[in-house]
C-alpha cells in the first residue's frame, strides 16, 4: 500500500476552523486538503491502495494524527472543502492512543512524528534528496512537509532515511506528491 504523510506545522488540532478559510482560521489546513486529493484521487475514481497521514501540530492540543484510507473512504471529492470537512469532523471526536473512525476511512489518534514513523520503512520527499527517476527502487511510504522546513527536533528523528527529490526544483507538497505517484505508475505499467 502507497502512504504519504505531510506535517502540518501550524494545523489546527480541533474542528472549529472555518471551511470558508482554511489557509487562515485553519493553519495553512488548504496545503493539507491538497495533499489528499494528490494522494488519493484519479481522473473519475479514488486510488483504493493508497492512504494519506496527516500529523495536524497547531493548536490548541496537538499532536494529531488523521489517516485517510482510499479504500474505505466515502464522501470525499476532490475540492478542498470536502477534504476539509471530512478533516473538521474527525478532529471534533475525542482522540485517544488508538485511531477512531470519525467517518468511513478517516480515522484519527492521537501521536507525534515518531508514532507515525514507527512501523515501517519511510524516505523523505526533499529537494535535496536524490532524483527519485535515478533509482532503482525506492519503497511505498513518503515524508512530506507543508510549506515549512522540517524542525531540527524533527530532523534529527529523521536522520538516515533515505532523501528523494522528484526535480529540480522546490514544489508544494502536493504536486511533489502527483510526480510521485505518476513515477509509481508508469513503473508498475511497465512492469506489468
Amino acid at each position: 500500500m502507497r502512504t504519504f504523510a505531510v506535517v502540518g506545522h501550524l494545523a489546527r488540532t480541533d474542528g472549529t476552523f472555518s471551511l470558508e478559510d482554511l489557509p487562515g482560521s485553519a493553519g495553512r489546513m488548504d496545503l493539507l486538503c491538497r495533499c489528499v486529493r494528490a494522494s488519493l484521487f484519479l481522473s473519475h475514481g479514488l486510488r483504493r491502495d493508497v492512504e494519506c497521514r496527516l500529523l495536524l501540530l497547531g493548536p490548541p492540543d496537538p499532536p494529531r494524527i488523521v489517516r485517510f484510507s482510499g479504500e474505505r473512504v466515502r464522501s470525499l471529492s476532490p475540492d478542498e472543502r470536502s477534504a476539509g470537512s471530512l478533516l473538521k469532523k474527525a478532529l471534533s471526536i475525542p482522540a485517544g492512543d488508538l485511531y477512531r473512525e470519525s467517518t468511513p476511512g478517516v480515522t484519527v489518534r492521537r501521536g507525534s512524528l515518531q508514532d507515525l514513523l514507527d512501523g515501517g520503512f519511510w524516505a523523505v520527499l526533499d529537494e535535496r534528496g536524490r532524483d527519485l527517476r535515478k533509482e532503482e527502487q525506492f519503497g511505498d511510504r513518503f515524508l512530506l512537509s507543508d510549506h515549512r522546513d522540517f524542525t531540527p527536533e524533527e530532523e534529527a528523528l529523521l536522520a538516515g532515511l533515505p532523501r528523494y527529490s522528484v526535480g529540480p526544483r522546490a514544489l508544494h507538497a502536493d504536486d511533489a506528491i502527483t510526480l510521485v505517484q505518476n513515477e509509481m505508475d508508469r513503473r508498475e505499467a511497465a512492469w506489468s
